[in-house]
Formats: C-alpha cells, structure tokens, sequence
C-alpha cells in the first residue's frame, strides 16, 4: 500500500486492504481466546478486554496521525497507509518468545512437560499447582479433548444456552446502532453546526472518549463484574438512541438540541467502550470450556462482522425511510439485549470454566457430565500432579 502510489497501481491497496481485513478478522477471534486462556481467574477480565482498549487507541493514533497538520495531507497518505509496517514488525518479534496456552497443551495436546513449561513462563513467582488442578478438572468434564466444528456446536444440546448468548451478545452488540454512529459522526456533527475545518479534531475527540471509556471498563471490571458493565452499556446507549431521536425532531424549533444530538453521540460510544465493546469478546471465550471455545469464537467473529456489514448497508435507507426515528430500532436492540443480560447471562468473574459452565447445567437441562479418563490418562495425569509438586517446591525456593 506504501508503494502503490509511486508504482500507480491501485490494485496493490486493493490487495492490500484484503490482506488486513482477513488478518483483522482472525485476530479478533484467536487474540481474546488465547489471552483468555493464558490469565489466572481474578485477571481474566482485565486482560480480556485488553484487545477492545488497544484497538480504540490504534484508532485514536491514527486519527491524530491523519491530521491535517501530520500526515493529513494528500502527497503523505502512502507513508500513513505504510505505518503498519512497525507495530507488525513488533509483534512478529517478540510472539517469537511467548509459549503456546498452557491450556491448550495440556487438554488438546497432553504435553505435560510442555505445559509446566509454559505456566512457569507465564506465572514466575506463583504457585501453580492450583491452576494445574483446576485445569485437569476442565479435562475430567470433557467427553472428548478434541476441539468440536461449528456444526458440531450447534448440534450440542449441552452449551444450548451458552450458544444463544454469545449470538445474542455479539449480534448485539453491531446492531446496537454503534456502527451507524460511527459511519455518520460527520454529519451528525455537521447538522450540529460544527464548522467543517474543525470536524477532524472532533473526531480525534471521539477517539479519546473511547480510549478513556475503554479504560474505565476495563479497570472496573473485575470489581464490578461483566454483567453489569454489559447492562450499563447497553442501558445507557439505549437513552442515547433516544435522546438523538428527540433532539433531532427538535432541532429546527429549539436551538441548542444540536448540541444534545452531539451529546448523545458521545455517550452512545463511552457506553458501548466501557462494556459491549470487550465484555462480548470476553464472554465468548468464558462460556465455554477448551473443546468448544475456538467454534464459539468463530460463531461470534461471523455474528460480528456480518452484523457490522448489515448496519453500514442498510442505515443509509433506514433512515431516509424512517428518518430521526431510525435511531429507536437501535434503542429496541440495546433494550432487548440488556434484559437478556440481566434475566439469562450469570456472573463469571472470578470463576472457572468449569463452574460456569455448571451453571449453565439446569439451563441446558443436563448434569456436567464426569466421564472417567483413559488408564493412559490418569498416569499422565498422576505425573502431572508430581511435576506440578515439584514445580512449586522450586519456586518456594526460588522466592
């Protein structure tokens, strides 16, 4: 993309753009999975909202790089376009040193020696042999180690409502309106009265509300918990929708609704960063344990990116057909979704997947089910509880 301007050849952006949106799409699914597999219970919520704070703030360096006293300029958007080049330069570095999830190596590989390995890696100074049994526990309740298709997801009557909530959340959470509001900022802020040589430094402020909005979430919410970060979220976006609706049916007679209209806008995107935007990803990955987790992941990423290309498609013809009151459909979802939350999702903070998913078990009308492990198994099970015992001693010596 950084060369296609001096080759003329706009195809290369093309390709270009290709390559990032399935790149994109990938990361949103893998990247809260594996950070939700590789942190301890009391820090899951705080490391799995770490993709949602890092994507708001790479927006917000972008925008302040595409000022028009930075990189805003016509003869500078190749370098702009070529800027991706170091964070990914960054990133293939050091994933080098990270250690697959200890999760993963032991329930789907069973590489014991690996496992330790990476859990001293990833837990210096802490006693393990508690995450080891809670993980061999995961193991015990599986009926199989083998990761399930997505066909095989829908077809399982025992995550039934683990399965209707990630669909439920991650639909959710784009037909909120939050896309339409970030398509149409401009204009809104245009019917505002807002100058247009100064519209791109309201943007740059949108984009500092998310950082911020996204920080408090995610230094709430292992004190709060996700359900209510989800139900405040969607709550207060719901109050937004309408208040847009009502300010911009008054705008011609009462003057300062222009400035409740921007208002709005800015409370519909903190709502949405402090809880839908992280907690959905977050709770796609807590639902369920190792052998469904990557198919819900992949449920939720399509749900997500369908629903988004769904709003930027059809808004455009909402809105000239329903005009301010298209916001209300928007409100109705934030609505629906909140009491879903409040009635159906319980609270995982500080829970294992196991026993979140025992609380699913009377909504799925089964019993966790405890089959009894191979002989071959037990054994290695058996050395793991050795290795993890030894593990632990070395570190009491160590600290």
């Amino acid at each position: 993309m950084g060369f296609s301007r001096l080759c003329g050849s706009p195809e290369m952006i093309i390709i270009g753009r290709f390559i990032t949106g399935i790149h994109s799409g990938i990361s949103l699914s893998v990247v809260p999975m594996f950070l939700g597999e590789i942190a301890p219970k009391n820090l899951r919520g705080l490391l799995g909202l770490m993709p949602s704070i890092f994507i708001c703030l790479g927006v917000f360096i972008a925008q302040v790089l595409g000022l028009h006293e930075i990189l805003g300029k016509e003869e500078f958007w190749p370098l702009l376009l070529s800027l991706v080049i170091l964070p990914t330069f960054i990133q293939l570095v050091f994933l080098s040193w990270f250690p697959e999830s200890p999760r993963y190596l032991l329930i789907e590989k069973q590489n014991i020696h690996a496992t330790i390995t990476a859990l001293k890696w990833y837990r210096v100074k802490c006693n393990i042999q508690a995450e080891v049994e809670e993980m061999q526990e995961e193991q015990r309740t599986l009926t199989s180690v083998k990761t399930v298709s997505v066909l095989q997801l829908f077809k399982d009557s025992s995550v039934r409502w683990q399965l209707i909530t990630i669909i439920v959340v991650n639909a959710g959470m784009q037909l909120s309106g939050i896309d339409a509001i970030w398509f149409y900022t401009n204009s809104i802020f245009e019917n505002a009265g807002i100058p247009a040589h100064q519209m791109q430094y309201t943007t740059v402020g949108t984009g500092a509300i998310e950082v911020i909005a996204g920080l408090i979430g995610c230094f709430t919410i292992e004190r709060v918990g996700r359900r209510p970060l989800m139900i405040a979220g969607f709550s207060f976006m719901c109050i937004c929708c309408a208040g847009i609706t009502f300010s911009l049916q008054l705008q011609t007679h009462v003057s300062f609704m222009h400035y409740i209209s921007v208002i709005c806008v800015v409370g519909i995107i903190a709502g949405f960063c402090i809880g839908p935007a992280g907690v959905s990803l977050l709770l796609t990955g807590e639902l369920f344990k190792q052998s469904h987790r990557p198919a819900a992941y992949i449920v939720g990423g399509f749900l997500n990116w369908i629903s988004n290309f769904t709003v930027g498609f059809v808004f455009p013809f909402l809105q000239m057909s329903a005009g301010a009151f298209c916001y209300l459909v928007f409100c109705g979802v934030c609505v629906g979704v909140a009491l879903y939350v409040y009635f159906v999702v319980p609270e995982t903070k500080n829970k294992t997947f196991v026993e979140i998913s025992q609380m699913f078990a009377l909504k799925n009308r089964r019993e966790i089910e405890k089959e009894p492990l191979a002989i071959a198994d037990q054994l290695s099970l058996k050395k793991m509880n050795g290795y993890g015992s030894v593990v632990t001693a070395d570190l009491e010596k160590s600290s």
